[in-house]
């Protein structure tokens, strides 16, 4: 998959997540058969760590692969998880033909206290790398933060431990998302400088609806520049308006990065399939 990526000067993936409820299971796929028609480099699928919550993302991406015949990558996520529970799915994920995995800490669980939080057996991203890069054949990719992580105390020590994830196996790097583009290429050329040789694929999240700015974009620890918080502000009370603004704007910053040389494109997209066929088709 990454050969064929990397050969050429674009690619574009979708970042989907699985339903809630299993009679949501339907739809969910009717979604996955509307992006398939844009012919994604691949699908990736989010992670909800334990029980029948890994299974949803297994299940998912078994449908990618096996009945769409498109690459799919699977997140995992190792806060709260033994060795034990991360071979499971990993076994899963090989049985139904799943090779690539996008490692993740995950955020910690509701039902988690500090103490079991302090003493987890997977601390970081990098200790899952590395555990799954000496037990595993899977292919590795792993998060980057052109912002730096909302943990991290620098950006320095932010790219520190990406270049860690590097040396551990990680193969490709896929970005939190981000809406300047200034700060992506900041954030790239930082990357090269300390020593990141594997690609970066700039992440990119369309905002239809004034609230992610509230919640979603909060917790990725994303900065809104002023040009963004206009629209926002300007359409927020008008659904439509707002959303043909949102998708305007990703088109926007996916041509900008393709013409600077950075065309390898992962959307978040929320599981909306009609906007983001809208923007695979301007592009």
């Amino acid at each position: 998959m990454l050969k064929d990526m990397f050969a050429k000067d674009s690619s574009l993936s979708f970042e989907v997540f699985p339903p809630k409820k299993d009679d949501e299971f339907e739809n969910c796929y009717k979604v996955l058969d509307s992006l398939a028609t844009l012919n994604p480099d691949f699908i990736s699928v989010t992670y909800g760590a334990g029980g029948s919550r890994s299974k949803k993302t297994v299940d998912i991406t078994s449908y990618i692969q096996n009945t769409l015949k498109l690459d799919a990558m699977a997140h995992m996520t190792c806060v709260g998880s033994s060795e034990e529970d991360i071979l499971a799915v990993t076994k899963d994920l090989e049985a139904a033909g799943v090779s690539h995995v996008l490692a993740l800490r995950g955020d910690k669980p509701r039902d988690m206290s500090d103490e079991q939080f302090e003493k987890r057996i997977f601390p970081h991203a990098t200790d899952l790398i590395q555990f799954l890069n000496k037990n595993t054949n899977l292919n590795i990719s792993a998060s980057c933060y052109p912002e730096k992580h909302p943990e991290a105390i620098s950006m320095d020590s932010d790219i520190a431990f990406m270049k860690m994830k590097q040396d551990m196996g990680a193969k490709m790097f896929i970005s939190q998302l981000f809406f300047d583009n200034a700060d992506f290429y900041r954030f790239v050329e930082r990357a090269s400088q300390a020593g990141i040789t594997v690609p970066i694929v700039a992440g990119i999240m369309p905002i239809t609806s004034a609230k992610q700015i509230g919640s979603t974009v909060t917790l990725a620890g994303s900065s809104v520049p002023k040009k963004l918080a206009d629209i926002c502000a300007r359409y927020g009370e008008d659904a439509e308006a707002m959303r043909a603004a949102g998708i305007e704007y990703a088109i926007n910053q996916i041509q900008d990065l393709k013409r600077c040389g950075m065309g390898h494109i992962h959307i978040y997209c929320m599981n909306k399939a009609k906007m983001t066929a809208e923007i695979c088709n301007a592009l």
